[in-house]
């Protein structure tokens, strides 16, 4: 009798890394303003300190990290992350720049190979959201995980989630991972699970404010055949948001297809 396959775990990470920078308290945003748009070495300090972690996991998806404009010393922070962890794979989505003082992006820092990155900008009326999708396999069997950072605008939000559930419903075993500015029971979350196959979190973890977590901002959701076997938040501060960590196990297929 062959024996199938043994499934395959992954461990994912959602981090909105607020460009480095450390808030701990509301006052802070205004307190700490000018740092948002300068370098300092408290920036660097702090990424060092989530490099130390990412090992832990195989895929790890960032938002709000800087491209590489003013306030982070012109320095591209997914590339640093990945670099400085270890981790052999990484691309990033530039989004939103703002002159030389900033520049944001969606970012991808991988232990496995990806077969194909694409880079998806999504509706909004102020134009500089995005999205990123990376995929994990040459076949349909394959591991689609997409990354992303929405709008504030409940209405932007609609049409980015009505956006993403159409790429994604092609995808059979789909992640879907970020700062989505908004909690699984909103009426545009809905709309989303109505839409493809990813399922609402069972139990929605709170990730915003770091400091006293009162909302659960931060998802990490997946189609039907993708089981969570558990999900968490890392224990240090590194922005606003807490990173959102979930150990995930794979169906065979995709396993297979993703080797």
């Amino acid at each position: 009798m062959t024996r199938a396959p043994a499934k395959q775990r992954l461990r994912l990470l959602s981090c909105n890394i607020l460009a480095g920078a450390s808030v701990q308290r509301y006052r802070q945003y205004v307190t700490r303003s000018i740092n948002a748009v300068l370098p300092g070495r408290s920036k660097l300090e702090n990424l060092d300190r989530l490099a130390e972690l990412l090992p832990q996991f195989d895929v790890i998806g960032l938002q709000e990290a800087d491209a590489g404009s003013l306030r982070s010393g012109f320095l591209n922070q997914t590339r640093y992350l990945a670099e400085t962890s270890g981790m052999p794979y990484w691309s990033h989505q530039p989004n939103r720049p703002l002159a030389q003082l900033s520049h944001t992006a969606n970012g991808l820092i991988s232990r496995l190979e990806p077969q194909v990155v694409i880079d998806y900008p999504l509706p909004s009326r102020i134009p500089g959201r995005g999205a990123l999708l990376a995929r994990f396999g040459a076949d349909a069997n394959g591991l689609a995980v997409m990354i992303a950072h929405l709008s504030l605008s409940a209405q932007a939000r609609a049409k980015q989630l009505g956006f993403i559930a159409e790429v994604l419903q092609d995808h059979p075993h789909a992640v879907l991972m970020g700062d989505l500015n908004t909690d699984a029971h909103s009426p545009e979350m809905q709309h989303l699970f109505e839409r493809c196959s990813l399922q609402p979190p069972v139990h929605p973890v709170l990730t915003f404010p770091s400091w006293k977590p009162k909302r659960a901002l931060d998802h990490i959701l997946v189609s039907p055949e993708i089981h969570i076997e558990k999900v968490w938040t890392l224990p240090q501060a590194f922005s606003d948001h807490l990173a959102l960590a979930a150990e995930i196990q794979l169906p065979a297929a995709s396993h297979r297809s993703t080797r």
